[in-house]
């Protein structure tokens, strides 16, 4: 087996690899003996005909597609290893020469990790974040928790305002036709809410329980119902229930009831507390934000796009299995949205650029600073994890194997880049 390394423009490169004869004469065999029992040939049993008899009558190239599929990957992933280049994007693949009684030979497309070159990076201007906690903001967070802490009461004595929570039966019709969705009984709905057609919520204020009423809407051009869009609808509605929220006075039997202290200035003085240290680990967060965007916007990268795409597809993957872990199908958001992959990779193109410069020019930081992590430090995270998932440590440290801790430890300078850049950038 012989790998030969072109560059190309763009921090990508075109590896050939080239497998023996040999190698893929065993590859055919291996393909034949996989797939001979699945095979017909007249005046044989099934799965005893020749290989020889097979590719007669068949081609040669009968076992081509199999033979290939087990040697690329294979022959790929061991070349690799030996590349002294560091691989950044999952292969595009190419067979150059794929013929019985010769070597096998291919090519994989894939990009090459961007060196980087640092401008500025210490001592960087940031907007400073206000960390001040108002009176105003207090009373917003306490409204809050008044919110959660409110009971529902029914109003009969007067018709719908803005804000009420009702009950609310619809039948809707598209030039008379009704459609599918359109029609519910004892629907809950909040006016005011935004949550139904534009202009809908409104036409119902005023109106009282048992009334009959006909809203008319048009349905707006990007509706994800194609037969809708744009179309005049009327609802036919009635109200059958108004509620209010009743919310708590804010006095010491309040502060009682939802915190452990016996006084509502003593409860105000904590939330105020609380709100101080979010402030400011929020500032925190925005300075480092600030800082490595900075540091980015004045470093010089060429990142190839077969990079930006394969970090896409991950963040797309996990947006899937995010989407699963509350019970619905990718297919299912896209019919709710509107969304399509495409529009969805397209929505996530930006993002994606954004952590592989991040992480680029971090990591850049990290090897300029030559920064070292200790052993105590390795054992300090492996001890977190271990109480974070109640696991013993040597436990955790098996479980992570060599690659897992040279990934802690590159995190852990990745880190130490981030913190550089934070407790330098003055703030203004």
């Amino acid at each position: 087996m012989s790998l030969q390394v072109e560059r190309l423009e763009h921090n990508m490169a075109k590896l050939t690899i080239e497998v023996s004869a040999d190698e893929f004469e065993k590859a055919m065999q291996s393909a034949f003996l996989k797939n001979k029992g699945k095979i017909n040939i007249p005046g044989f049993r099934k799965g005893k005909a020749p290989r020889a008899m097979i590719e007669k009558m068949y081609g040669a190239g009968i076992f081509y597609e199999d033979a290939a599929n087990e040697l690329i990957p294979r022959s790929y992933d061991a070349e690799v290893e030996n590349c002294e280049l560091e691989l950044v994007s999952q292969p595009k693949i190419e067979v150059v020469q794929i013929e019985k009684g010769k070597p096998f030979i291919f090519t994989a497309e894939v990009a090459v990790k961007p060196e980087v070159t640092l401008g500025e990076y210490r001592g960087l201007e940031v907007p400073k974040t206000d960390v001040e906690v108002s009176d105003e903001d207090v009373q917003t967070e306490i409204d809050r928790e008044r919110e959660k802490n409110a009971r529902t009461v029914d109003v009969d004595d007067r018709a719908v305002e803005n804000g009420d929570m009702i009950k609310l039966d619809f039948d809707g019709s598209v030039d008379g036709v009704p459609f599918e969705g359109g029609k519910a009984e004892n629907h809950a709905l909040t006016i005011g809410s935004g949550s139904f057609i534009p202009g809908f919520e409104e036409q119902l204020i005023g109106k009282k329980i048992g009334e009959d009423v006909e809203v008319q809407v048009t349905f707006p051009e990007d509706y994800h119902a194609a037969e809708l869009a744009g179309k005049p609808a009327v609802f036919k509605c009635k109200v059958n229930a108004i509620s209010v929220k009743e919310l708590p006075e804010m006095d010491d039997d309040f502060a009682q009831e939802i915190s452990e202290f016996d006084t509502l200035e003593e409860y105000k003085a904590d939330v105020r507390k609380t709100l101080a240290e979010r402030k400011e680990k929020a500032a925190k967060s925005a300075k480092e934000t600030a800082a490595v965007a900075k540091a980015v916007e004045n470093a010089e990268m060429d990142i190839p796009e077969a990079m930006v795409e394969g970090q896409v597809r991950q963040m797309a993957d996990d947006f899937a299995r995010r989407i699963q872990s509350q019970g619905l199908t990718v297919e299912q958001y896209f019919q709710f949205t509107g969304m399509n992959a495409e529009k969805l990779f397209e929505q996530m193109r930006p993002e994606a650029l954004k952590r592989i410069q991040n992480s680029l020019v971090l990591e850049a930081i990290a090897a300029k600073e030559n920064f070292e992590i200790s052993e105590e430090k390795v054992e300090e995270e492996i001890s977190k994890m271990a109480e974070m998932y109640k696991m013993e440590a040597d436990k955790v440290k098996e479980l992570l194997g060599e690659r897992g801790l040279d990934q802690m430890k590159s995190d852990l300078k990745v880190q130490a880049a981030v913190d550089l850049l934070r407790d330098e950038a003055k703030e203004v």
